[in-house]
């Protein structure tokens, strides 16, 4: 029998997606299954991006540039420089999502054996997309008791070796919700320049801040115009998931020629996804205010009723759609499993994404799990009155 790849063994699960099992069952069970585990908006998708889709009269699918349509990358340059950050369209690459980005950047700017320093907790995917590239993740613990502020410098200066060569962000947090500072960022920023170091900046959640915080791109920062890489998606934004389309922005000429091999060996992205990314771009603000308001509420709403269960803590989100919760219990996977497995409330129960897989530090996050308050106002108050319930039931046992 041939061998699998000790590296395809040592690939993370989803903490997101792997107790999708055990969901399907309790639904064929006739229970209905809450989905606060993952973040998949229900907000609808532009409508000017769909009809560019209905309306095209293309009669032959063809490959796109490598870098993607020069007309979107021109587009969605003039897009950032309208909001703000300082891109321009030769900065641009298009990718297969996010997901995509990431690995070009980690492909462009690590090699195997290599180490990448993490703030914790992370998108769970940064340590299957490092260990797919052989980096090894080194992380610096943020912690709710702190609202997951990023940690002190000192804590990753203590981290640096001589193979070191990045350090990654996600900003807006996923899973936390947290809104780094211009301080925050500068902070990092002065440490990358120190140390000859990128940073790799997520920042597919820009426009979901709450509060009147404004987000800080790393690609405004003066003075690390060549250590500086934003990853970016339509997926949130727009609510286009599927639609597979992000881009890696850098002025760094060296990395983007070093990506650029990478886009061309996996030929194009999506070209239906890109006409249809391109036409997103005319979404008007209203839609824009209208989806941040209706997610500041959901927030909110979450926040207010998860504090009314005694031993819950929450570190309320400054940005994105996420936030951690710390339950009075010993090991949310075995509980995340048990809501779907083995407990209704007349019927129904929830679905959450245990959070230790969100860290890289064995043991740190068993007593917590993330949720996306990507539901209606209503749908989140049932989820934690049904989340109260099923902690009382579980507890006594």
């Amino acid at each position: 029998m041939p061998q699998v790849s000790k590296k395809g063994q040592q690939m993370p699960e989803s903490p997101i997606r792997k107790l999708v099992p055990y969901a399907e069952i309790a639904k064929k069970k006739g229970h209905k299954v809450y989905h606060l585990n993952i973040g998949q908006p229900d907000i609808k998708t532009p409508e000017v991006a769909l009809e560019a889709i209905k309306n095209n009269d293309i009669k032959i699918l063809e490959y796109s540039h490598s870098a993607g349509f020069e007309s979107y990358r021109v587009k969605l340059a003039a897009s950032y420089q309208k909001a703000g950050v300082d891109v321009y369209t030769e900065n641009i690459i298009i990718t297969t999502g996010g997901s995509e980005a990431l690995l070009f950047a980690l492909g462009s700017t690590l090699d195997a054996g290599d180490e990448i320093i993490i703030p914790e907790p992370f998108y769970a995917n940064y340590n299957g997309f490092s260990v797919a590239s052989g980096v090894t993740v080194v992380p610096v613990i943020s912690t709710i008791d702190e609202g997951f502020a990023l940690p002190p410098i000192a804590d990753f200066e203590k981290h640096i070796t001589p193979r070191t060569k990045a350090i990654l962000i996600c900003n807006p947090g996923n899973p936390t919700g947290y809104l780094y500072t211009q301080d925050e960022i500068q902070q990092l920023a002065d440490l990358v320049k120190k140390h000859d170091l990128f940073l790799i900046a997520d920042e597919v959640y820009r426009e979901f801040t709450y509060d009147g915080d404004k987000h800080y791109s790393v690609m405004n920062v003066p003075g690390i115009e060549q250590n500086a890489i934003m990853i970016d998606s339509v997926s949130k934004r727009y609510s286009m998931c599927g639609a597979r389309i992000g881009c890696i922005v850098s002025k760094n000429k060296e990395v983007m020629a070093t990506a650029m091999k990478f886009a061309q060996a996996r030929l194009s992205p999506p070209t239906f996804e890109q006409i249809a990314s391109e036409a997103a771009l005319d979404t008007p603000q209203s839609y824009f205010d209208e989806v941040i308001n209706e997610y500041r509420e959901r927030r909110d709403t979450l926040v207010s009723e998860l504090q009314k269960i005694e031993g819950v803590k929450v570190a309320t989100p400054k940005g994105a759609f996420y936030c951690i919760v710390r339950l009075p219990i010993d090991n949310a996977d075995a509980f995340a499993q048990w809501l779907l497995e083995s407990y209704d409330n007349n019927g129904e129960t929830v679905m959450v994404a245990p959070a230790a897989g969100f860290y890289s530090t064995p043991g740190v996050g068993l007593d917590e799990i993330r949720i996306a308050y990507v539901l209606k106002k209503e749908d989140l108050v049932r989820s934690v009155a049904i989340l109260k319930d099923a902690l009382a039931v579980y507890n006594s046992k």
